[in-house]
């Protein structure tokens, strides 16, 4: 078996949140390893003002499966399990959203998987569970520190989500 690597999944739904959440982190407990869950924050839709708010947050995992297999066959799995309908409307409504935040110190920049994930620099929603699970985490595509970066700041409307948040590490450490 080869070495365990720190990977990030950015987490995000708004349809039914609190139960597709803990659907999604069940599932992939299935295949890696969950080692934190961070908080996780009720935030307002991106440039819809009339659907309804995510819930966002980031799984600190460890795994030894590949990048490309983690998005495609177990990341994208999931997603279909929770009725995730992909459309070319890359804000609308979903029941799940999982991505690779971060993997390691891995660069990749290809037309279908691209990481860091560029929305790190962009959302307060992965940027701050990201930081909260790893403090001192430097990016590995421009070496700057997370916790430089002016999104860090950027996240006043971002309301905790505490109950779900509690469930959640809950769960993750086995205790129902």
């Amino acid at each position: 078996m080869s070495k365990l690597t720190d990977v990030f999944i950015s987490v995000g739904s708004n349809i039914d949140p609190e139960e597709n959440i803990i659907k999604a982190l069940d599932q992939l407990k299935r295949y890696v390893k969950v080692i934190a869950v961070s908080t996780f924050y009720q935030t307002k839709a991106i440039d819809r003002p009339n659907q309804s708010d995510f819930i966002n947050g980031v799984f600190h995992i460890r795994t030894n499966i590949s990048p490309r297999k983690l998005k495609f066959d177990i990341l994208r799995k999931i997603e279909y399990d929770l009725g995730r309908i992909r459309s070319d409307d890359k804000y609308s409504d979903r029941t799940i959203d999982l991505d690779i935040a971060i993997y390691s110190d891995r660069v990749i920049n290809e037309p279908d998987l691209v990481i860091p994930d560029k929305d790190i620099r962009e959302r307060p929603f992965i940027a701050i569970p990201l930081l909260e699970l790893s403090p001192l985490l430097i990016l590995p595509d421009t070496g700057e520190k997370l916790s430089s970066l002016d999104v860090i700041n950027a996240g006043k409307d971002m309301k905790p989500a505490e109950e779900l948040t509690e469930v959640l590490r809950r769960r993750f450490r086995g205790i129902f």
